[in-house]
């Protein structure tokens, strides 16, 4: 994970509040909250639903989102019954081994993960994740990326192969806006499957978005 305070690129101040904003899915089985940012202390609190193992066992991955709460720019959208979560997405700085933390930029998050435990799935639990974490007016400051990889991808749990799931991924994320851009990238590059999505915030400033497609491919030095 990027260290915020090194983060010098970008006119957006990590530390500025994040507001709280909600949403009930009414259900048989009881309603759905979904909720964020969300938290440490308030993780801590709650259980983790065992389905929740795309990156590691539930458990553990408790555990890191907890970590990403407590940085000064994560943010954890989460969806929960009760006490129980079902799903989560994550927003931080892009790891700084990435090619993503290249640019030193204040103004990209990383939309780290989304994941809805498969008995909660085709209820458009993803897409209301996004839409909860968007509804906080202080995103539009950001450009926003998600790097999609087919091996994160639950495809026996869903039955889907790789070209569905990957229209589904992009329904999901272009729900909150998100667009696919073209990169050379070598992780996304290895599979044509494989892409980079992007949101870029309406009060971005144009050098901040002139940077994030620089950073989009290999260039020889200015």
């Amino acid at each position: 994970m990027a260290e915020s305070q090194n983060r010098t690129g970008g006119a957006v101040d990590p530390h500025q509040s994040k507001q709280y904003h909600s949403k009930v899915i009414p259900g048989k089985d009881g309603d759905l909250i979904v909720e964020g940012p969300v938290p440490a202390p308030t993780l801590r609190s709650l259980v983790f639903h065992q389905g929740l193992k795309a990156f590691r066992p539930a458990d553990r991955q408790q555990q890191a989102l907890i970590r990403i709460a407590e940085l000064p720019e994560g943010r954890i959208i989460a969806a929960r019954r009760s006490q129980l979560v079902v799903g989560y997405v994550t927003f931080l700085y892009p790891d700084p081994l990435e090619r993503w933390a290249e640019g030193n930029m204040g103004d990209l998050l990383e939309l780290g993960a989304v994941e809805v435990a498969a008995p909660y799935r085709h209820s458009g639990l993803a897409k209301a994740l996004l839409e909860v974490a968007f509804r906080d007016p202080a995103m539009e400051n950001y450009i926003v990326i998600s790097t999609e990889y087919y091996w994160h991808w639950d495809l026996e749990e869903t039955g889907l192969d790789i070209w569905e799931y990957r229209d589904v991924m992009k329904k999901v994320m272009g729900s909150a806006g998100m667009e696919v851009y073209p990169t050379d990238d070598p992780e996304i590059a290895a599979h044509p499957a494989n892409m980079l999505m992007a949101r870029i915030g309406n009060r971005v400033p144009p050098e901040s978005v002139e940077r994030f497609h620089r950073l989009r491919f290999t260039l020889p030095p200015q």
